[in-house]
């Protein structure tokens, strides 16, 4: 499933559809993958301390049984492209939708925790699906002069899932009167947590319904007339459908399927354009950012935050996380990839750095000495903050702009996989870290953050205002 061809169709450039309102509800019904993504891959956050209660589980096994949904995650996501050839790609997000139901369902009502770790997988099966599909089908329905902005929306409802996630989580944990093991009609507060993603689950499948399918797989598959109805419904009706079709055809049949032999070459078994790929990927979660996002409530109260206060820092978090992610979409085309990504890393630097300076502090009845308590506080907000306006964002522009055309889909999917691997070998070995020393973890962070920056320096080119055939 690819779709950067299209964007070099002549013919679609100058299309403006009609009803430009309608062509934003489909991009934003399409995102909707985008918002269950981060509110999955956040809400076990809120779910980590009761879960070791209940299971009464060490660190070890806790962090498998919260980094297993990636496992989920990388299958979804090497699949969701041949899923959505064959049956289409709004099939494909109602099985996405359907699987996140029934991970929320099993995952609110666990009989074991083996039980637990197999709807985390199905969970992320669909976290996978999703990371793949919204963004492909939203670059092929967009019109071409609005397909950045329109992108972006996946991005931005993941962030937003994010801090959603957490603000549901705060607000349960308050009605159960600040335990997570709390009741909650009828069921344990943390339950209740997992569960609710039920209604944007829910609300992501009926959304399906209401957006068309993609012209481009409406054309691979002969339903031409259909796909020239979509065509005018998105790009407008004064363009010659018929010479969109055979464009969107002519690509079609033009596009080179990149295969995994393609990547191979070099002293070091991949092309190096190829070792780059994976090395912004490997960078971009060595940082410890998910930690921010699956861990933040238990560090906090590991350091001795109220549990309430925790779940609150924990949103306020994720809302620095929007704010960041908006800055990036603002300057990302104006400053460019190379510049953001250096300012993000010197910020992680200091952020990361303040925290392994904070929690190097022995606690005081349980809680770190007020100085250093602010100042780990304030700490990771900078370091989320930098990373959402830089690494969060700049990291897939460059994966999307910086393979040759030949090798851009076998070459993504390699850097993607990397990125998958290499955020599951963080989340499952933080709980495990921290108990041995959390000062030391992130002074680890921090020399990652660090060695990022003669990284881009040295192996990572500026692609903005280059065509992607510029790119070799």
């Amino acid at each position: 499933m690819t779709s950067t061809a299209q964007a070099s169709e002549p013919g679609a450039r100058t299309a403006h559809p009609d009803h430009l309102g309608h062509v934003i509800f489909i991009a934003a019904a399409a995102a909707m993958g985008g918002f269950l993504f981060g509110y999955d891959s956040s809400v076990i956050n809120g779910a980590v301390e009761a879960i070791r209660g209940r299971y009464d589980i060490g660190s070890a096994a806790l962090a498998q049984v919260i980094a297993i949904a990636l496992i989920g995650c990388a299958i979804g996501a090497a699949t969701a492209g041949r899923i959505a050839d064959r049956i289409g790609r709004i099939r494909c997000m109602q099985i996405s939708a359907v699987l996140f139901t029934i991970s929320a369902v099993g995952s609110a009502l666990p009989f074991a925790l083996y039980d637990l770790a197999f709807w985390r997988i199905v969970g992320g099966f669909a976290i996978g699906m999703a990371s793949v599909i919204g963004p492909a089908y939203i670059a092929e329905v967009a019109p071409p002069a609005y397909r950045g902005r329109l992108g972006s929306f996946q991005q931005a409802a993941i962030v937003i899932g994010i801090a959603v996630s957490q603000l549901v989580n705060w607000g349960l944990l308050n009605a159960a009167g600040g335990d997570q093991r709390g009741k909650l009609m009828g069921l344990e507060a943390w339950q209740v947590m997992l569960g609710v993603m039920v209604i944007p689950a829910v609300l992501y499948g009926l959304l399906s319904f209401a957006i068309p399918e993609s012209p481009r797989f409406l054309i691979s598959v002969g339903k031409h007339e259909r796909a020239r109805e979509i065509l005018a419904e998105v790009e407008g009706d004064k363009i010659d459908l018929d010479a969109r079709v055979a464009e969107i055809e002519h690509a079609m049949k033009s596009e080179h399927k990149s295969t995994f032999k393609d990547l191979l070459g070099g002293s070091f078994f991949f092309k190096p354009i190829v070792w780059v790929g994976i090395g912004l990927s490997v960078f971009q979660q060595f940082v410890g950012i998910n930690v921010a996002f699956y861990y933040s409530s238990t560090l906090w109260q590991s350091v001795g935050v109220d549990p309430t206060d925790s779940f609150l820092y924990s949103f306020t978090t994720s809302i620095i996380n929007i704010v960041g992610t908006v800055i990036a979409m603002i300057f990302v085309d104006r400053v460019g990839r190379r510049p953001l990504a250096l300012i993000g890393s010197v910020g992680m630097v200091i952020g990361l750095a303040l925290e392994a300076w904070a929690f190097s502090f022995d606690l005081v009845d349980g809680k770190l000495p007020a100085a250093q308590g602010w100042t780990a506080l304030i700490a990771a907000h900078v370091f989320v903050l930098f990373f959402a306006l830089s690494w969060g964002v700049v990291v897939w522009v460059f994966l999307g702009e910086m393979f040759p055309n030949r090798i851009r889909a076998a070459a993504l999917g390699v850097a993607a996989s990397a990125q998958w691997i290499a955020n599951w070998a963080i989340t499952a070995s933080f709980p495990s870290l921290a108990d041995w020393n959390l000062s030391a973890t992130y002074v680890i962070y921090t020399v990652f953050a660090a060695l990022s920056i003669p990284f881009v320096l040295k192996y990572v080119k500026e692609t903005k205002g280059k065509s992607l055939e510029e790119m070799g």
